[in-house]
C-alpha cells in the first residue's frame, strides 16, 4: 500500500498525521507544493518521500498518485490522523475484491457541535455514498486509474472523483479518521459547514470550481 498526502504549509500537522501511520508498513509519499514552511523538510525528515507539484489538492494527489507503484493506494490529507487499529481494518479490505474504501470522518473538538457534524457527515455517507476527502480514500490502483483518478481541479477534487465512483457505494470503514477542526472553529460550525454545502451545491449547479476556490 501507498499512502500519498497532499500538503501546503502542514509543518504543524504533518507529523501527527505521519506518525499514526506507523502502524502499517507502507510506503508514504508527500505532494507537496514549495510550501516554505518547510513541510517537505519534515516529510523527509520523518521517512516519507516527496514529490512537488503545482499547488492545488488535486493536482497534487493525482502526482503523488503517478510517482506510486503500489496495487493498493490511501490518499489521505495532511491534517488527518487515522486511528489506532486503521491497518486492520484496511488490510481485511484490501484481502477482498478490487473495490473503494473510506473511514469514519471524526473531527479532535469535544464540543456538541462537533458530534453534530459527524452525525451528519455519517447520514450523508450511508445515504448518499458521498465521503469527502478528509476520510481518507483506500482504492485500487487498477479501479482508479479505469475511473480516470484525480483530475488537476482547484476544489471538489474529492467530489468529483467519488461521484464517478458512487455506483460502487464505497465501503465505509469502522475506524475513525480524525481531521483537524481548526476551520470549524475559526469560523463557527454553524458558518463553516453552512459555507461548505452553499459550496457543494454550487458545484452541483455547475459553477467551475475555479470560481468556487475564490470564496472557500
Amino acid at each position: 500500500m501507498n499512502v500519498i498526502i497532499p500538503s501546503w504549509n502542514a509543518a504543524t500537522t504533518l507529523p501527527a498525521t505521519l506518525a499514526t501511520l506507523a502502524e502499517a508498513p507502507c510506503r508514504i509519499i508527500v505532494a507537496d507544493a514549495a510550501s516554505p514552511d518547510g513541510t517537505a523538510d519534515i516529510a523527509m525528515r520523518l521517512g516519507a518521500e516527496v514529490v512537488q507539484a503545482p499547488r492545488g489538492r488535486g493536482a497534487q494527489l493525482a502526482a503523488g498518485a503517478a510517482a506510486s507503484t503500489a496495487e493498493w493506494l490511501l490518499f489521505l490529507h495532511a491534517d488527518t490522523r487515522l486511528e489506532p487499529g486503521w491497518s486492520q481494518a484496511a488490510q481485511a479490505f484490501m484481502a477482498g475484491p478490487p473495490g473503494a474504501a473510506h473511514f469514519t470522518f471524526a473531527l479532535d473538538d469535544p464540543s456538541p457541535q462537533a458530534r453534530r457534524l459527524e452525525r451528519a457527515v455519517a447520514w450523508r455517507c450511508r445515504n448518499f455514498s458521498l465521503p469527502y476527502g478528509d476520510q481518507g480514500l483506500l482504492i485500487h490502483r487498477g479501479l482508479y486509474q479505469a475511473m480516470g483518478g484525480f483530475r488537476p481541479m482547484p476544489l471538489m477534487e474529492d467530489v468529483d472523483l467519488i461521484r464517478r465512483l458512487r455506483p460502487l457505494r464505497p465501503v465505509a470503514l469502522a475506524p475513525r479518521a480524525i481531521t483537524s477542526a481548526n476551520k470549524w472553529r475559526k469560523h463557527g460550525f454553524m458558518l463553516r459547514s453552512a459555507k461548505n454545502l452553499s459550496i457543494l451545491s454550487l458545484y452541483f449547479a455547475g459553477v467551475p470550481p475555479r470560481w468556487l476556490a475564490r470564496i472557500y
